[in-house]
């Protein structure tokens, strides 16, 4: 298994000496060269996962195996793709793509190199000398994912990458992602609030209860056939099948956090 974690707990110390509980007893599998997403409502711990599978947060019980191996400290055959652009702004797109082989020792013409290759293969060949306020939303995001590829992780740890984008640019990057994840079949850990994004790019979409003290109540295997279009696979009637199914059990968990944060009690 490329990611593995088994009963992990991440509890948090808050004021007044007390304990808050985000997430309680995951049990995870990501295979290797398997697309998974996790969705659920905002606040359940999505992200705190990701950042256990990353060796960013240690859970208080429990355990991470990474490749079959433990994992002690950060995970360092995983990329990780944030939610907000991780670019210069002093520097160009290329150079921001650059650094990251420049920092790890390789000469500057072999990673400015092998920087314009991926900005090729992202489809911003032709903006390589441009400033990160010269790129729309979508440009910076593909500079985003040549960032993290161009260092060849094992594994894609990818936290609502395409929230900030709109619904059109969002499913041109879906592709995109789709497009570049056939070619080696890299493991993805893909972290999403859209159900919709979810059932259209993953193998198994997990799903994680409201919290505090998440947990993971449901596992489905997407069976829609690849490769994928993400415009056309949104009509198809088994890719509606399946979303209803899963947000007959994601809209109670929706609706908790809607009702705890408004004050209400329980679900609505």
């Amino acid at each position: 298994m490329a990611v593995a974690l088994d009963d992990a707990t991440v509890a948090f110390d808050v004021a007044g000496g007390k304990v808050y509980t985000a997430v309680e007893q995951a049990t995870l599998r990501v295979a290797d060269g398997e697309f998974v997403a996790i969705v659920g409502p905002t606040g359940c711990g999505k992200s705190t996962l990701l950042n256990v599978a990353a060796g960013l947060l240690q859970p208080v019980s429990g355990h991470v195996r990474i490749f079959d191996q433990p994992l002690r400290g950060l995970n360092t055959q995983a990329g990780y793709l944030f939610q907000a652009d991780a670019v210069f702004p002093w520097k160009t797109a290329r150079d921001n793509v650059a650094i990251g082989l420049e920092v790890a020792g390789v000469a500057r013409e072999e990673a400015v190199e092998r920087a314009q290759t991926w900005l090729n293969a992202v489809g911003l060949g032709a903006f390589a000398a441009r400033y990160p306020h010269m790129l729309s939303g979508g440009q910076r995001k593909r500079v985003a994912l040549a960032q993290v590829l161009i260092r060849n992780p094992k594994i894609l740890l990818m936290d609502e990458p395409f929230g900030p984008l709109d619904a059109q640019t969002r499913q041109v990057m879906g592709n995109l992602l789709l497009d570049l994840w056939t070619r080696d079949r890299k493991a993805v850990l893909f972290v999403t609030h859209d159900l919709e994004e979810a059932i259209a790019l993953a193998d198994r979409v997990v799903i994680m209860s409201a919290g505090p003290s998440a947990r993971i109540i449901g596992d489905w295997r997407v069976s829609l056939p690849r490769p994928r279009d993400i415009f056309e696979v949104r009509l198809d009637k088994d890719f509606h099948a399946l979303h209803r199914e899963i947000w007959s059990v994601l809209k109670a968990e929706v609706m908790t956090t809607y009702a705890q944060a408004s004050g209400t009690g329980g679900a609505a």
